[in-house]
C-alpha cells in the first residue's frame, strides 16, 4: 500500500471527533447496540447523511461492524432468520452512512450439528442478501463448530459462499488476535488465508491476552499481549489492507497502538 489506512473502533455519536483524537484515517462503528437484535440506528447528530458528509469532509473512511448476535450459519430458525434480516438492515444502514463495507462474524453451529449445513446456510444467506456495500466475513477465535476459525473450515465456508449469486461482493476481514488464539500459523497466515479467499479487505489489528490456540477472544494492546510483536507487524504488513485496531484503552490506548503501527509499518 502506498499509504497505510489505519484507525480504530469509535462511538458512532462522536465518530469524527473520536477518529481525530486517534489520528485515524478509518473509523469502525456499530450502528446501534451490538448485543441487540434491534434494527440498526445511526445516532450521529443529524443522522446518517450528516455522518456521511462529516466523514467525507474529514477524509475519514467508515466501516460498520454488525451486531455480535448475528449467526447466519445457525441451524436454529429462530436465530438464522432474524440474523439474515438484521444483516440486511445493517448493509442498508451502512450504505446510508457511506461505509466501505460491513464486518460480520463467521458464526457457528451447535455441538453435534452438521458443519456442512451451517456452511450451506452461508450460501443461502448470500443468495438472499442485497449488498449495497461489500460484506466482510471475519475469522473467529474459538468454538470447535465455528465456520471461520480453522483454515479447513474457512475453506468449506468460502466454497459455499462462492456458490451463491453475489459472492463477488463478499470479502474477508482478518483479525490477528482471533487467528493467534485459534492456533493458526502466524508466519504463513496471510498466504494461507489468501489461498482460500483470494483476498483480504480489512485487518483487525489486535494483540492477544490469551495464549496461542487458547480460543480466547480477548484483545490486548499491540506489543503488550502474547503475540510476538515482529510477527504481528509482518502479518499486518503482508495483508496490505486498511487496518482497524479494536484494542483496550479507548482513544488514548488506540492512539498509542495506531502510532505504534505507523512507526513499524
Amino acid at each position: 500500500m502506498t499509504k497505510w489506512i489505519i484507525g480504530g473502533h469509535v462511538d458512532t455519536a462522536d465518530a469524527v471527533v473520536q477518529a481525530a483524537a486517534r489520528e485515524a484515517d478509518i473509523a469502525q462503528i456499530s450502528l446501534g447496540d451490538p448485543t441487540s437484535w434491534k434494527k440498526p440506528v445511526c445516532n450521529f447528530p443529524g443522522g446518517p447523511q450528516a455522518l456521511r458528509e462529516a466523514a467525507g469532509e474529514a477524509g475519514l473512511t467508515l466501516v460498520v461492524h454488525s451486531a455480535f448476535v448475528i449467526n447466519v450459519a445457525s441451524l436454529n430458525n429462530r436465530i438464522r432468520i432474524p440474523s439474515r434480516k438484521l444483516l440486511q438492515q445493517t448493509l442498508d444502514a451502512a450504505a446510508e452512512v457511506g461505509a466501505m463495507g460491513v464486518v460480520v462474524h463467521g458464526g457457528h453451529v451447535r455441538a453435534g450439528e452438521s458443519i456442512e449445513k451451517g456452511q450451506d446456510n452461508w450460501r443461502k444467506a448470500i443468495d438472499s442478501l442485497e449488498m449495497p456495500v461489500p460484506l466482510f466475513v471475519e475469522n473467529t477465535a474459538g468454538g470447535d463448530n465455528a465456520m471461520a476459525r480453522f483454515l479447513e473450515r474457512l475453506s468449506g465456508t468460502w466454497e459455499a459462499i462462492g456458490a451463491a449469486s453475489g459472492h463477488e461482493r463478499v470479502g474477508f476481514c482478518l483479525d490477528t488476535c482471533h487467528a493467534f488464539a485459534a492456533g493458526l500459523d502466524m508466519t504463513s497466515l496471510v498466504d494461507d488465508v489468501r489461498g482460500i479467499t483470494g483476498r483480504i479487505d480489512l485487518v483487525h489489528a489486535n494483540d492477544s491476552q490469551g495464549a496461542v490456540g487458547s480460543g480466547r477472544d480477548r484483545h490486548a494492546n499491540l506489543g503488550e499481549g502474547q503475540c510476538e510483536a515482529d510477527t504481528l507487524v509482518d502479518v499486518i504488513h503482508a495483508a496490505q489492507a486498511p487496518i482497524v485496531v479494536e484494542t483496550p484503552g479507548d482513544a488514548e490506548g488506540q492512539a498509542r497502538d495506531i502510532a505504534w503501527l505507523r512507526k513499524r509499518l
